[in-house]
């Protein structure tokens, strides 16, 4: 049986990314027609038509839909064969891509960063921020050899390594009553006017599950305030806006040193997220996947 090349599924893959031939090709490093002719002789492979040729680009039919869905997988694979041969013996070292929440990022790697080249002066790491759900569909696709991200959150198809327990904590204005308490009970929150970052950020979620609130309402069942990053959640508080959660590390590093707001525990239990690092489940990255974990573990 004639089987696919792995430089026709980058093709297709490159050509499900771009929407166009000609910027496909571009990218492959190739002739259109090269590109065009690899696609074709897939198609022919397969035994149905993989794209639809239109005025307004190229569009994938079902069959080209699914065929992409597994090339990235057996791309990925392939990817760690060939970084996994590089890198025998010598773990973290070279290209590592890794991935990192927003609401991490600021406050966790200015402490990693001076102990990871340190400990490994060959690793040439590529950061990328971007919410939790664009990095683990990099991680499945292979774009991304691991990724800092925070639990509780669907972990199918990854595996895990655990780097710290991240508490959360209330966060209300400076004159505000929870001033005046050394813990705050979520219960009595339940009346406050309440900003949490907006949809997608994964420690919205965090926090209201650990307090057991419903997330905030307003007209129109639309949500009365939502801040784009922690930042801007702090300046939203100290200006009288309402009461919030914000991350111990984050406070540590001093996200609200020169705010009006007051920051006090949470009287529930474990009102925290976990802090990993994932990689895609049979990754070959994975035994550099635990110690990243392990080497971020001892950096905080």
């Amino acid at each position: 049986m004639l089987l696919p090349t792995l430089r026709q599924l980058q093709y297709l893959k490159l050509l499900s990314e771009h929407g166009s031939f000609s910027r496909a090709a571009e990218n492959a490093h190739v002739t259109q027609p090269t590109l065009s002719a690899g696609i074709q002789e897939l198609e022919k492979i397969l035994g149905a038509p993989v794209v639809d040729r239109a005025r307004s680009g190229v569009i994938l039919t079902a069959a080209g839909q699914e065929a992409v869905r597994r090339a990235e997988d057996i791309l990925a694979r392939a990817e760690d064969l060939v970084q996994a041969a590089r890198g025998a013996g010598q773990p973290l070292a070279g290209r590592f891509r890794l991935g990192v929440i927003p609401t991490v990022a600021p406050y966790l790697l200015p402490r990693a960063l001076p102990v990871l080249r340190d400990r490994f002066p060959k690793l040439k790491l590529f950061l990328r921020e971007d919410l939790t759900h664009r990095l683990i569909g990099a991680l499945k696709t292979g774009a991304l050899d691991a990724a800092l991200i925070a639990l509780p959150y669907d972990m199918g198809g990854l595996d895990w390594a655990h780097v710290e327990d991240d508490e959360l904590l209330a966060a209300a204005p400076a004159n505000h009553p929870m001033a005046a308490s050394t813990q705050v009970d979520p219960d009595s929150l339940a009346g406050e006017d309440l900003i949490l970052l907006e949809d997608g950020h994964c420690l919205r979620d965090h926090a209201l599950a650990a307090c057991g609130l419903e997330p905030p309402r307003g007209v129109g069942e639309e949500e009365t305030f939502a801040a784009t990053s922690l930042p801007t959640l702090v300046q939203m508080i100290g200006s009288g806006l309402g009461v919030s959660f914000l991350p111990k590390m984050a406070v540590q590093a001093g996200l609200t040193d020169k705010a009006a707001v007051t920051v006090r525990p949470l009287a529930t239990a474990h009102p925290s997220r976990e802090i990993v690092v994932a990689w895609r489940a049979g990754s070959s990255r994975g035994v550099e996947g635990r110690l990243l974990a392990d080497t971020l573990r001892q950096a905080v």
